[in-house]
C-alpha cells in the first residue's frame, strides 16, 4: 500500500515522503497512529494544503520532546532484581519495566518509546535507549543489581560478580592454608599421642 508519511519514521522515509508499505502495517499502525495517509490523489491535494500545519506541529512536538529529554538524558535509575550466582537474572527487564520506573521518578514515558536491542537479562549497568520522538532519542543508564549495596557498588564500578568470585577464591585459599598449617594435621597427631 502506498502511503504519505505525515513524520519522519526511521527507515521509511520524512515527512511528505510517498512510500510503499506491507497493508498490515498501513492499517494497524501507520493510519490509526495517523503517522500516514493512504496515497490517493485526493489526500495528496490534502496533504499539500495542510503541509505548513503538520510541519509546524512536528516542529512543536519535537521541541516538546526536546525539552522534556534534557531533563530525562544521562538519567540513571536503580532496579533490585532476583539473580543466581554467576549474576544471571530470574526473568528479564523489559521495556515496560523501563517505563515504570522512570514514570515512577516522574518523567512521561510510555512503554513503545523503550528501545531495547537486546533483553537486559545480566546484573549490571546497563545503556537504554529511548525515543521521545521521531527525531528526540536519549539514554539512560539501569543499575541493576540484587540489593541496594550492591546497587552503590555498582555505581562506584565495581564488578559485582568478579568481586564475588574473588572473596569466594580467597576464602577458599585461606581455608587451605589453615589446613596445610596444622588445622585438621593437628587433630590427627592429638590423636596419635592419646
Amino acid at each position: 500500500m502506498k502511503v504519505i508519511l505525515l513524520e519522519r519514521l526511521e527507515g521509511w522515509g520524512v515527512l511528505g515522503d510517498v512510500v510503499n508499505v506491507k497493508d498490515g502495517f498501513a492499517r494497524n499502525f501507520l493510519l490509526p497512529r495517523q503517522k500516514a495517509l493512504r496515497a490517493t490523489s485526493a489526500n495528496l491535494k490534502v496533504f499539500e494544503g495542510q503541509r505548513a500545519d503538520i510541519e509546524v506541529r512536528n516542529a512543536k512536538t519535537k521541541d516538546a520532546a526536546a525539552q522534556a529529554g534534557e531533563k530525562l538524558d544521562g538519567t540513571s535509575y536503580i532496579m533490585i532484581r532476583q539473580a543466581g550466582e554467576s549474576g544471571q537474572l530470574y526473568g528479564s527487564v523489559s521495556g515496560r519495566d523501563v517505563a515504570d520506573i522512570v514514570n515512577d521518578a516522574g518523567h512521561k514515558v510510555e512503554r513503545s518509546m523503550v528501545s531495547l536491542d537486546k533483553p537486559i537479562k545480566t546484573l549490571g549497568l546497563h545503556e537504554v535507549k529511548i525515543r521521545l520522538h521521531a527525531e528526540v532519542a536519549l539514554t539512560v543508564t539501569l543499575n541493576i543489581a540484587r540489593s541496594q549495596d550492591e546497587a552503590e557498588r555498582q555505581a562506584r564500578g565495581e564488578n559485582i560478580i568478579d568481586s564475588q568470585f574473588e572473596e569466594e577464591r580467597l576464602a577458599a585459599d585461606e581455608a587451605a592454608a589453615d589446613l596445610l598449617e596444622g588445622g585438621a594435621g593437628q587433630m590427627a597427631s592429638e590423636f596419635s599421642e592419646a
